[in-house]
């Protein structure tokens, strides 16, 4: 039985921290990492690995261990939303595992974290307690500053597992099982970003878009450009290609062109039949290394 687990880190900016979180990680036997990704405009980190399910669990845990030492939230800047130190961890079921264990890992792993970090848990997707939680964007959307007050006042945002209070530096952590997700984002040659918030609102599902696709709008400053930021939550329902397409027209639409499009991490074998990448301006992609099925060969045979 091989689980995947995807924990996000709201640390994008130093190499020596994600050093860190892999090596907690790592010290874990049978916990093999098969991706790393950093982005400095989102200051956000993303990092990949599998294992059976204890090892999944023991992986996590110690990496958000590491994270609420080394990561504090209240110096943190970046584009993207985020609640804590730890942002999200889902649990993926991969060869032999069932999305029942990764539920059962969620809420395992949710417990132990608040009983031994003392940093507060909400669960989402299919390990949500509350069906107004299974949305992810629904449980982040007000931001840690805010939720560092709301928590204390508002019977809504009383987390599933833990005190109601943030902690003080590492914030609350959101965990879950889920189905494979693909990081997506599509840069624009421009750097209107309310024409990026505008293409996300009109592609996502909850506004009447694209089925299975969350998006949102951002201003890189490294890069100087508007980008659109997706997750596209279910690609046999709707393929990257789709997603591509639909962008690019709603830019050319506004008179901007479409600059190129990257993945934050991995995405699985099918999505990406042969010619997609080239149709839709993939950047830096190398299937070895983004493709999940060549990465967990790679890594679970040594």
């Amino acid at each position: 039985m091989l689980i995947e687990c995807v924990p996000n880190f709201s640390e994008g900016r130093r190499p020596e921290v994600i050093d860190a979180l892999v090596a907690a990680i790592e010290s874990v036997p049978g916990a093999r990492l098969i991706d790393r990704s950093m982005d400095a405009s989102h200051n956000r980190a993303v990092l990949t690995f599998v294992g059976a399910p204890e090892v999944a669990l023991e992986g996590a845990f110690r990496a958000i261990a590491k994270a609420r030492e080394r990561i504090d939230l209240r110096a943190h800047q970046g584009e993207h939303p985020r609640i804590g130190a730890t942002d999200v961890v889902p649990f993926v079921p991969l060869e032999g595992a069932t999305m029942a264990r990764c539920v059962e890992l969620a809420h395992a792993l949710g417990a132990r974290v608040a009983r031994e970090l003392a940093i507060p848990v909400y669960f989402y997707e299919a390990a949500a307690r509350r069906p107004e939680r299974r949305n992810l964007p629904d449980v982040r959307n007000i931001g840690f500053e805010k939720l560092r007050e709301a928590v204390v006042t508002d019977p809504a945002r009383l987390p599933d597992e833990g005190p109601a209070r943030l902690h003080e530096s590492a914030g609350a952590t959101v965990i879950g099982a889920r189905n494979f997700l693909i990081a997506y984002n599509i840069n624009l040659d421009s750097t209107d970003v309310k024409l990026a918030k505008d293409i996300a609102k009109r592609i996502r599902e909850r506004d009447g878009g694209l089925p299975g696709i969350k998006a949102m709008g951002f201003f890189l400053d490294d890069l100087q450009l508007a980008q659109v930021s997706m997750n596209v939550c279910d690609f046999q329902r709707t393929g990257l290609q789709r997603v591509y397409e639909e962008v690019e027209r709603l830019a050319s639409a506004a008179g901007v062109r479409v600059r190129e499009s990257e993945l934050v991490g991995l995405a699985p074998r099918a999505a990406l039949p042969p010619g997609v990448a080239e149709r839709i301006r993939l950047a830096r992609f190398d299937p070895r290394a983004q493709v999940v099925e060549e990465r967990v060969a790679a890594r679970v045979g040594s």
